[in-house]
C-alpha cells in the first residue's frame, strides 16, 4: 500500500515539474541587442584578437568584425553589459570604438600590422 501510495506522490510531483519546467525556462532566455561599433581594426590578427578579447566581456554574446567597413558587430544582454562599457573593453584592447581613441599602452602592444595607418591586408 505504502508503494502506491509513494508512485502516485512521484508521478503527480514529476507531471507538476514537466508542467512548470518550459515557461520557466522562456522566461530564463534573456533578450540580446546589437550594437555596430566602427573600429580601426585592419586585418586577421585584430578581427582575432577583438574576437577573443571580447568574448571574455560580461554581457556579450556573440563578436563579428567586418574587415572591409572596419565594423565591430557585438551581440550582447543589455542586463549584463551596456554599449559605453563594450566600446571602453574594445579601446583597452588597443583599438578606436566609434568616438572614443584606442588606449595608449594597447595601442603601442599592438603589432604594426594592426597599427592604424597601415592599408587594409
Amino acid at each position: 500500500m505504502k508503494t502506491t501510495a509513494m508512485t502516485s506522490f512521484l508521478l503527480a510531483l514529476t507531471i507538476f515539474a514537466l508542467a512548470f519546467a518550459k515557461p520557466m525556462q522562456a522566461q530564463d532566455k534573456k533578450k540580446t541587442e546589437t550594437v555596430e561599433i566602427k573600429s580601426s581594426v585592419v586585418c586577421g590578427m585584430c578581427e582575432t584578437k577583438v574576437k577573443k578579447e571580447l568574448s571574455f566581456e560580461k554581457g556579450v554574446t556573440d563578436v563579428q568584425v567586418n574587415l572591409k567597413e572596419k565594423l565591430i558587430t557585438v551581440q550582447y544582454r543589455p542586463d549584463k553589459t551596456d554599449v559605453e562599457k563594450i566600446k571602453t573593453a574594445i579601446t583597452k584592447i588597443g583599438y578606436d570604438a566609434d568616438d572614443l581613441v584606442a588606449d595608449e599602452k594597447a595601442y603601442a602592444k599592438l603589432p604594426a600590422c594592426c597599427k592604424r595607418d597601415v592599408a587594409p591586408h
